[in-house]
């Protein structure tokens, strides 16, 4: 394959890894609060992190653009202490991702923390254990399925991710090019048939990840039912 599509691959598949782990650490804390938690706010926070989902990625990367370009809410302040602004840079495709690709951690994390058993936590209290230890021990480990199917969707949306990111990474060669926009620009270029190699290759690749995930899920739920 060209270097060209190398570098976009890899660059989807780096963005895609990096907006994963962040997505896993931040979505598993909001799930874990908007299951157990009753808060005041909790249901207009709910409301705030599904909205990317509904929200055109377009809209979403203009949003982003006026907190952190260059000029932004954040962006401003950002960049008069560090002299660095993250439009248009591949950290800026990172957070497109990450933003758009968070509320399916959260919803799926979500589900998976409210169907685990309460027994099973209500039995670790009676014994003793912390709510941290209870956490680790009890609920995270039977919740581990649905975390894996959410941390798998998570990588396969931020992987595509196109939208939010031409908005605020750009659509730079060798720079800020992932695999949707270089399909993008092969595809308005009339370049039909790398256009149909690079679709079948990332269709390959998004077909593999779901279904390792699966068999990695299925494996889990088989496992606690042998357990529990």
């Amino acid at each position: 394959m060209e270097s060209s599509i190398w570098f976009s691959l890899l660059l989807s598949l780096r963005v895609a890894l990096v907006t994963t782990v962040l997505a896993v650490i931040v979505g598993c804390f909001i799930a874990y609060l908007l299951a157990h938690r009753r808060f005041f706010g909790r249901d207009f926070l709910d409301v705030l992190f599904t909205l990317p989902i509904i929200l055109p990625p377009t809209v979403t990367g203009y949003y982003l653009l006026i907190i952190f370009g260059k000029n932004g809410l954040l962006g401003k302040y950002i960049y008069s202490l560090t002299g660095y602004s993250i439009v248009f840079s591949w950290h800026a495709a990172i957070l497109a991702s990450f933003v758009v690709s968070l509320p399916l951690m959260i919803k799926t994390a979500t589900y998976a923390f409210e169907t685990v058993d309460k027994n099973y936590i209500e039995i670790a209290k009676v014994h003793g254990y912390s709510r941290r230890e209870t956490f680790f021990l009890i609920t995270l480990p039977l919740a581990k399925s649905g975390l894996i199917a959410g941390a798998a969707l998570t990588f396969a949306r931020a992987a595509g991710e196109f939208g939010a990111t031409l908005m605020v990474a750009g659509n730079i060669p060798g720079e800020t090019q992932t695999m949707p926009l270089m399909i993008y620009s092969e595809v308005a270029a009339g370049n039909r048939v790398k256009a149909d190699i690079l679709v079948a290759i990332f269709t390959f690749f998004g077909f593999a990840i779901l279904y390792a995930a699966r068999k990695i899920t299925q494996r889990g739920s088989n496992a606690q039912s042998r357990i529990f």
